[in-house]
């Protein structure tokens, strides 16, 4: 079975107290994620991240189909990296990097999500037409949304 990789850079105009501050709040992700996927969360978000937080949340990724996801926040270097997991949810293996590091005026964010597809054959079948167009979609989403939240860098 393929592992794929995801692979997004962005340069932002804030300082890496800033970034962290916003990154690493579960409760955030609602902002970055577009409207039609009805992300909610349904817990995992009442303390600051550590490594070993369970964030259970409802999502709508494909063809209006509800869907459990609960990840592990498996990592987490304040100001640096954490590392989330998928536990329960749509894919066969979902593990999310997110990187940030201070560049001269701002910060550059980095995501590196390696993930493998479920239902054999049929996932696969479906990766090409249905699976990447949607996760380029949704990370493109969220890097306009953090230009518009932050400004462009420059």
């Amino acid at each position: 079975m393929k592992i794929y990789t995801l692979h997004k850079k962005q340069n932002i105009p804030i300082s890496i107290e800033k970034a962290w501050e916003f990154l690493s709040n579960p409760i955030n992700l609602k902002t970055i994620t577009p409207d039609y996927m009805s992300f909610d969360i349904l817990s995992g978000t009442e303390k600051p991240m550590f490594a070993g937080q369970i964030i259970q949340y409802i999502v709508t990724p494909i063809l209006r189909i509800k869907t459990k996801w609960v990840t592990e926040i498996t990592h987490v270097k304040e100001n640096e990296y954490f590392v989330d997991e998928q536990r329960f949810g749509p894919y066969a293996l979902w593990h999310h990097k997110h990187f940030i590091k201070e560049i001269k005026g701002g910060v550059q964010m980095e995501d590196i999500i390696d993930y493998k597809i479920p239902m054999g054959i049929l996932g696969q079948l479906a990766y090409p037409i249905l699976v990447k167009p949607k996760l380029e979609e949704i990370f493109n989403y969220r890097q306009k949304k953090m230009i518009e939240l932050f400004g462009e860098y420059k």
